[in-house]
């Protein structure tokens, strides 16, 4: 779809002169979902190769990469199920196993909690709620995201659904999918979460918008992948409220040349039929399929961590002390 079709069909582009918003009533009304749905399923892809962070995942999941004292999957489980959410889809492959023994239950290792201590067994428990389910299929070939909402489908269903991607980790007071489904049982519309770019992001799925009609709510006029370069709006943040509207496009013709259509193709093509909106996540974002990324998640965690804290604090204030050049100096003598 070329850019200015897509311009042209959004009728929540330009305010009209008075500040309301263009087309806001009969076109809002015809074009909404019909359906009020409460979300009751989070999508977790996790079939990707990871190799932005090797030699770690030559054969270890990144999702199981841990930040302090939690793998990243865990991190995105625990902020779905604070939503609310209670069904856990994942995405995954042959070589994700570790994934679905880390959310089974552990029979020797709570048989042997319950024998040295309670309070272990019950923080154990904690952390793995019995009442949330957790559903796995299998992505014989990753393609990008388009291909595992098509292999999540037949669990997903007619049913409204989260989709998180774990190596975006986000510290936020309330869970960052909770904010986009404030925002979605409010408009009945589907909702990208998305922060402004940082420097540092070299790639990224950029998303112009339009009117702001709500606290950190936008309507999204165009998506696009977009390489190094000056844009400094919004990118996506890796959480996604949608409706099952989205699949009719998954199946749709591929764009530029790509062998599927991935999601933000989708969503471009969806932009023609229905609005899509755009919600600015409130909190600490750390892009994790980065090395980079991984260990400013790992500092901004262990600083938070209520039996390390301080003895982090104490280790990061040794380790700044050594110098790279006052290592070296030491070694020299030694």
């Amino acid at each position: 779809m070329n850019t200015s079709y897509a311009r042209k069909r959004n009728p929540y582009r330009r305010g009209r002169p008075n500040g309301e918003l263009q087309g806001s009533a009969s076109v809002q009304d015809a074009r909404a979902p019909r359906s009020a749905a409460i979300v009751r399923k989070a999508v977790f892809p996790v079939a990707g190769l990871d190799v932005g962070l090797l030699p770690a995942t030559k054969a270890a999941p990144k999702e199981m990469l841990t930040v302090v004292d939690k793998p990243l999957i865990h991190y995105a489980v625990e902020e779905a199920a604070a939503a609310g959410i209670r069904e856990m889809i994942f995405v995954t492959n042959r070589n994700k196993r570790a994934i679905e023994d880390h959310f089974d239950m552990a029979y020797e290792l709570e048989a042997k909690l319950a024998q040295d201590g309670q309070n272990e067994l019950q923080e154990l428990r904690r952390l793995f709620p019995a009442d949330v389910r957790y559903l796995y299929v299998r992505q014989a070939e990753y393609t990008g995201l388009g291909s595992a909402l098509r292999c999540a489908r037949p669990l997903v269903g007619d049913e409204p659904f989260a989709l998180i991607l774990p190596d975006e980790l986000i510290d936020a007071e309330e869970p960052a999918i909770g904010q986009l489904l404030s925002t979605f049982y409010a408009m009945h519309q589907p909702v990208i979460g998305v922060q402004r770019r940082k420097p540092d992001e070299p790639a990224f799925d950029a998303l112009r918008t339009g009117a702001s009609f709500r606290e950190r709510t936008h309507h999204v006029v165009r998506l696009a992948r977009e390489a190094n370069g000056g844009w400094d709006g919004f990118v996506a943040a890796g959480r996604y409220v949608l409706t099952s509207s989205i699949f009719e496009h998954l199946d749709g013709k591929p764009m530029n040349g790509s062998p599927e259509v991935s999601l933000h193709d989708a969503l471009q093509l969806l932009l023609a039929n229905e609005p899509v909106l755009a919600y600015e996540i409130a909190g600490a974002r750390f892009s994790c399929r980065t090395k980079l990324g991984l260990l400013g998640a790992t500092v901004h965690y262990g600083l938070k961590h209520p039996e390390l804290a301080d003895a982090f604090r104490e280790l990061l204030r040794q380790v700044r002390a050594v110098s790279p050049q006052s290592a070296g100096v030491a070694s020299a003598h030694a």
